[in-house]
C-alpha cells in the first residue's frame, strides 16, 4: 500500500515543453535599462498632432501629383489677373469718359435717379461700346467699398499710368508756360491727393508729384475727391523725391516747402511769378528733414492761433490761390 504522504502535490511537477527551448528575448535586460524616450506628438499616429501631420503629407503628395512639383515646395502666389481701378461718383465718371480714358465696364445701380450727368454717361458709354451692367445697390456697395460714395455709378478703368516728373517739366517749358507743380511728402490720405489735384487744375498748375514709397497713390477715393480733375491733370511718380527736387532746381525751378514754422509768410512771397514747385508735407509730421533742407524757402500760412494746423489739401489750395493771384497781378 502506497503512503499517501508521499503523493506528489498537484501542479508541483512541471511538464516538459515540446520543441526547442528559447530565452526571454531580452525582456529582462530592457526592464533593467528603463523606458525609451516618449515619441513626439506628431510621430504618434493616434495623437491629434500625428493625424494633422499625416493629413498634411497626404495633401502635399496629392498636390505634387497634380502639379508635378515636389512636396513641401512653396509656390509663389500668382499675380492678380485684374488690377483695374473703379472710378466712382457721377462727376468723376463723366470726366473720365469725356477724357476718353480706356474703360472696360460701366456699373449702374438699379432704379437710379436720372439726371443730365447720368444721361450723358450712358450716351458716351453706349456710343463707345462699353458694357453697361445694371446691379443692385448692395452689390455696387460691395464692389466700390464701404467708404465710397458712388452715387449709383462706377466705371472700371485700367491701372493709373503715372507720368515722369521731369518729362512733365520739360513739356511745360516747351509750351512756354511758367511751371507750377505740387509735390507730396508723406501724404497718405487719398482725399488730400484728390483735393490737391483739383486745386492744381483750378489754379493753373501743370501736375502733381507723389513719391514711390510712403505716399498715397491714385485710388478710387482720390479720383472721386478730384471731381474728375484727375482726368485732366497728370500725376507723376518720383522714385526718390529729394533727387527729383534737386533735378527741378537744376532746371531753374524754385522749391517752396509749406510748414507752419516757415521763415517766409505766404502774403509776402516774392517767388510766385517764377517757376515754382510747392512741397506739401503731412498734417501730422509736416515736411521731412531732408526735404526741408532742399527747399529754397519754407513758407508759412498765417492762421488763427486757435487752429493748430491746416490739412495738406487746404494748405495746398490756399498757397496755389495766392500764387495764381500774384501771377495775375491782382495784388
Amino acid at each position: 500500500m502506497k503512503n499517501p504522504g508521499n503523493k506528489p502535490r498537484a501542479g508541483a511537477v512541471r511538464k516538459a515543453r515540446k520543441g526547442p527551448q528559447v530565452g526571454s528575448g531580452g525582456q529582462g535586460r530592457q526592464a533593467l535599462e528603463g523606458r525609451k524616450p516618449t515619441p513626439k506628438a506628431e510621430d504618434r499616429p493616434y495623437h491629434p498632432a500625428g493625424k494633422r501631420k499625416a493629413a498634411r503629407e497626404r495633401y502635399e503628395a496629392a498636390s505634387a501629383k497634380r502639379t508635378g512639383s515636389k512636396p513641401q515646395q512653396q509656390q509663389r502666389a500668382p499675380k492678380r489677373g485684374d488690377e483695374s481701378e473703379l472710378v466712382t461718383g457721377r462727376n468723376s465718371v463723366l470726366e473720365v469718359l469725356r477724357a476718353r480714358i480706356p474703360s472696360s465696364t460701366l456699373y449702374i445701380a438699379a432704379r437710379i435717379e436720372f439726371d443730365e450727368r447720368i444721361k450723358e454717361i450712358l450716351h458716351i458709354a453706349t456710343g463707345r461700346g462699353i458694357p453697361v451692367l445694371e446691379v443692385m445697390r448692395p452689390e455696387l456697395d460691395r464692389l466700390t467699398g464701404a467708404d465710397s460714395v458712388h452715387q449709383g455709378v462706377a466705371l472700371k478703368v485700367p491701372p493709373y499710368e503715372y507720368a515722369n516728373p521731369l518729362d512733365l517739366l520739360d513739356k511745360t517749358i516747351s509750351r512756354g508756360q511758367v511751371p507750377l507743380f505740387v509735390a507730396l511728402d508723406g501724404v497718405t490720405d487719398p482725399r488730400n491727393l484728390g483735393a490737391i489735384i483739383r486745386s492744381v487744375a483750378a489754379f493753373g498748375g501743370q501736375g502733381v508729384i507723389v513719391p514711390q514709397r510712403r505716399s498715397v497713390g491714385m485710388t478710387a477715393s482720390a479720383w472721386k475727391t478730384s471731381a474728375g480733375a484727375a482726368a485732366r491733370t497728370p500725376v507723376a511718380m518720383a522714385t526718390n523725391l529729394n533727387q527729383t527736387i534737386k533735378a527741378f532746381k537744376e532746371r531753374g525751378v524754385f522749391v517752396l516747402g509749406l510748414d507752419g514754422g516757415g521763415d517766409v509768410s505766404l502774403p509776402s512771397l516774392q517767388l510766385a511769378k517764377e517757376p515754382v514747385l510747392v512741397v506739401v508735407g503731412s498734417e501730422g509730421k509736416g515736411l521731412s528733414r531732408l526735404v526741408t533742407e532742399n527747399c529754397d524757402a519754407v513758407v508759412s500760412i498765417p492762421i488763427s492761433a486757435s487752429t493748430e494746423s491746416l490739412n495738406a489739401g487746404i494748405a495746398a489750395s490756399v498757397t496755389l490761390y495766392e500764387i495764381a493771384t500774384l501771377r495775375a497781378g491782382k495784388r
